[in-house]
């Protein structure tokens, strides 16, 4: 391929990855990671409520990272207030779990940036061989990708298997019961799910470049090692 379509392919690939750590930064100091409806089970009990009468006993949350907002329903209007997960709920949520997600959004959040700097790098830079030329491109990719893959692997398990929703809704209520009516993943944790996929993008912009995979190109120099063997 010619070097001005890689340098072409490069650019692409640099904004991309830019564009990617803005939205990451962007995602991150948000709270729409998730939104839910929560259901105030005790309250619809003495009641009784069914149809539409349980809906007066639904209110709803959503929540970031760092902080979020919940709207507590009982029968007598909804009450709204504000929480933060730091120091708040720290003892309540499952902590390693939670820390373990920021830590790995702020690491896609850098990594984003370096892949940034080395495909501008590349594209008119001189680049060294391994980490500053395709090899590192392709690492860099790799890790940003395994990255956002793991951030989506630990919040839904966070939210699904530890049912953080009703952890955040249950803290501090003496008399009431609260239980999830339903839940949803919002705008911030489909942003990372997209950037993982523009960094498979990535690297399949560096392959259509002209540049091997790492693992191919290895082959095949062990290939031609082997075939200088057997001549001497």
């Amino acid at each position: 391929m010619p070097a001005q379509q890689k340098k072409v392919l490069f650019c692409v690939a640099g904004v991309l990855s830019f564009a990617c750590a803005l939205s990451i930064a962007a995602a991150i100091g948000t709270q729409l990671w998730l939104r839910g409806r929560i259901l105030c089970k005790t309250g619809a009990l003495l009641v009784n409520a069914t149809g539409q009468e349980l809906e007066k006993f639904i209110g709803e949350i959503q929540y970031g990272l760092f902080y979020g907002e919940r709207v507590r329903q009982c029968g007598l209007g909804g009450r709204p207030f504000r929480f933060s997960f730091f120091p708040d709920l720290f003892k309540v949520i499952p902590a390693s779990i939670h820390v373990s997600v920021i830590l790995f959004s702020l690491a896609l959040l850098v990594f984003a940036l370096i892949e940034t700097g080395f495909f501008m790098y590349n594209a008119f830079g001189k680049p060294y061989e391994t980490l500053h030329g395709p090899l590192g491109l392709y690492l860099w990719s790799f890790i940003s990708f395994s990255c956002g893959c793991l951030i989506m692997i630990l919040f839904s398990s966070e939210v699904k298997i530890h049912h953080l929703s009703e952890k955040i809704a249950n803290y501090k209520e003496g008399s009431f019961i609260f239980k999830t009516h339903s839940e949803q993943f919002a705008n911030s944790f489909w942003i990372i799910l997209v950037c993982s996929l523009l960094h498979i993008l990535n690297i399949l912009l560096i392959r259509l470049a002209g540049f091997e995979f790492p693992f191919s190109k290895s082959k095949d120099s062990e290939t031609a090692n082997g075939a200088v063997d057997l001549m001497y």
